[in-house]
């Protein structure tokens, strides 16, 4: 059997502001800090919009080796004027000094730690329909700013 090849293509940017994390404590998979998304835009050749703040957080766990898991919901106003709901799951992880410096609000490389979300789509708008066929990988980083993520279709 042929192994098929992993094609992508470059859907947009999505840059995020986050509030004040709300501290659920240590549940039962680790520590769990529900992160409020107050804002964002998406800007690229296959989609530019932004994001509408009322509707958008993250169920963020964090293990006691500082690994994160993102369980992320936002909704995405295009440019246009369609609504687009995005649901997408992550994981980031480092060295302790990389993620301390990180999460500190210090820039941090992002080669030095790995970030990476699985997206979907949905929407009703019929031009935008396509987005409701596709998986989407988010290759992230998460400068001082708020995270940050370069979004590709799986092809």
């Amino acid at each position: 059997m042929t192994t098929l090849p992993l094609t992508s293509e470059f859907l947009f940017r999505l840059a995020l502001s986050a509030g004040a994390p709300q501290m659920a404590g240590t549940a039962r998979n680790g520590e769990l800090r529900v992160i409020p998304v107050t804002g964002g835009t998406a800007t690229g050749p296959r989609f530019n919009g932004e994001v509408l703040p009322a509707t958008a957080a993250d169920w963020l766990r964090v293990d006691p080796d500082g690994t994160a898991h993102m369980d992320v919901r936002l909704t995405l106003k295009a440019a246009s004027g369609a609504i687009v709901f995005v649901h997408y799951t992550g994981l980031r992880h480092g060295p302790a000094d990389v993620l301390a410096r990180m999460n500190g609000g210090q820039p941090t490389d992002p080669s030095e730690y790995y970030f990476r979300t699985a997206m979907r789509f949905e929407t009703g708008d019929a031009e935008l329909a396509w987005m409701n066929k596709v998986i989407a990988v988010g290759v992230g980083q998460r400068p001082p700013s708020g995270p940050t993520y370069d979004v590709y279709a799986i092809t």
